[in-house]
């Protein structure tokens, strides 16, 4: 089985195709310790903006991301299982010394090896509560209303929220004030 996977690189994004298994699991940690290697987060899954903070923090809503990694034995287990497996890969090989930034602090991964690498209920809740209070929602007006509506029930306010125009970004709108205007 092929990946097609996204690599950003300093110039712009290039696409990789390559095979499931050691390659491609190298690869995913690769992406999402970036934010650790360049001191931007502690651990990885404090970063919304990759794979592991997506899966962290919604459970893979609607799985919309593929935890099939093509490893040997790997897709006979559950997502709960195969999530925790890829989450040791990742703080195991994070917390190695490089010479191209960060590690994740070895404090840090003792706890979470004495987690066995699970999320516990409060750090799914703690992680929820982050991404509805730090991120907003940004796309068209129809596409911020629809969300809105949706997750309205998980902000700490019952008051309706009135997205605005973002300056500078045509027919782009925001939960959040992301802009001056009003």
């Amino acid at each position: 089985m092929l990946n097609l996977c996204e690599v950003p690189e300093m110039t712009s994004p290039k696409s990789v195709l390559v095979e499931n298994g050691d390659t491609l699991i190298n690869l995913l940690a690769y992406i999402d310790l970036n934010p650790v290697r360049a001191g931007m987060v502690e651990k990885p899954e404090d970063y919304r903006w990759c794979s592991i903070g997506y899966h962290a923090q919604t459970g893979n809503k609607d799985n919309f991301l593929s935890m099939n990694l093509g490893l040997m034995g790997y897709n006979e287990k559950d997502e709960k299982e195969r999530f925790a497996d890829y989450r040791e890969y990742l703080y195991e090989k994070g917390g190695l010394e490089t010479e191209k930034g960060a590690s994740i602090n070895e404090r840090i991964i003792a706890k979470e090896r004495g987690k066995k690498y699970k999320l516990t209920p409060v750090d799914r809740l703690r992680f929820r509560t982050r991404y509805f209070t730090d991120s907003g929602i940004i796309g068209t007006k129809a596409f911020v209303g629809r969300y809105y509506e949706e997750f309205k029930a998980n902000f700490a306010s019952d008051k309706n929220r009135k997205f605005k125009r973002v300056t500078g970004l045509d027919g782009v709108y925001s939960l959040k004030r992301l802009s001056n205007e009003t």
